[in-house]
């Protein structure tokens, strides 16, 4: 009796190779925009929120595609903040994360140059019903009445992350610091100039008025639920805003 042919050795499939970035190329920074070329998210209203997060351990080289051309660098830390961006896509080897400094905007990255960590950790806001809700492993954790972007500066939709948190000088954010998001203005000239180039962010507010359309663009949050926020919330924790 013959013995049976064994069947051949699959053929594990090619990564595709990563073009070598020209001089030049755009730094994704705080202050400035997102720069251009790179594809949109394709679910950017997604239910499910990310829940692995990608760590840079060098500058990183974005393409707008696996193996594609390569559009910007996305350094280890932006603006002294360790960068972390939710993991949104895996194609050929390759990870596609959700970029800050703009909106609903993802970048493609090759297999080295990174770790990543996970969050059990999202925010989904309502804008039509002014409601912030925390989860933590798909179980409310808070929910509070919040203010957000006015009709000329809405807060913009889909999702995002939180970037960090920052201390900014006055007493009308309460006296806590502010959860910024990688999310900007959709309109950039729709808010004050002092505040042009500034990100989307989560933080109180002086006066214990909540449930309205009167922000340029951020969420208000009552104290107590901000300061539970920045107890428990890191860089790279999903934030999900609904109509």
């Amino acid at each position: 009796m013959e013995a049976a042919a064994s069947a051949p050795p699959s053929t594990p499939p090619s990564i595709p190779a990563a073009a070598p970035a020209p001089k030049g190329l755009p730094v994704i920074a705080y202050l400035k925009r997102l720069p251009s070329g790179l594809p949109a998210d394709p679910t950017p209203m997604a239910s499910e929120l990310p829940t692995e997060i990608l760590r840079p351990t060098r500058d990183l080289v974005v393409y707008d595609a696996p193996g594609g051309r390569p559009r910007a660098i996305l350094p280890k830390a932006v603006s002294g903040i360790g960068a972390a961006v939710p993991i949104v896509a895996r194609e050929s080897g390759w990870v596609a994360a959700l970029m800050p400094s703009g909106n609903r905007t993802m970048g493609w990255l090759p297999p080295a140059g990174w770790i990543t960590a996970t969050t059990a950790d999202q925010v989904v806001i309502h804008r039509k019903a002014h409601r912030l809700t925390w989860y933590r492993d798909g179980q409310e954790r808070g929910s509070w009445k919040v203010s957000v972007g006015s009709k000329v500066s809405p807060t913009p939709l889909g999702r995002s992350f939180v970037f960090g948190r920052s201390k900014l000088p006055g007493e009308v954010y309460g006296g806590l610091d502010v959860l910024a998001l990688g999310s900007v203005p959709d309109d950039p000239d729709s808010v004050p100039v002092g505040l042009r180039g500034a990100h989307i962010g989560i933080h109180s507010w002086y006066q214990n008025t909540f449930g309205g359309d009167t922000s340029d663009g951020c969420v208000q949050v009552p104290q107590p639920g901000q300061r539970l926020l920045l107890e428990n919330l890191r860089p790279g924790a999903g934030v999900l805003v609904l109509p």
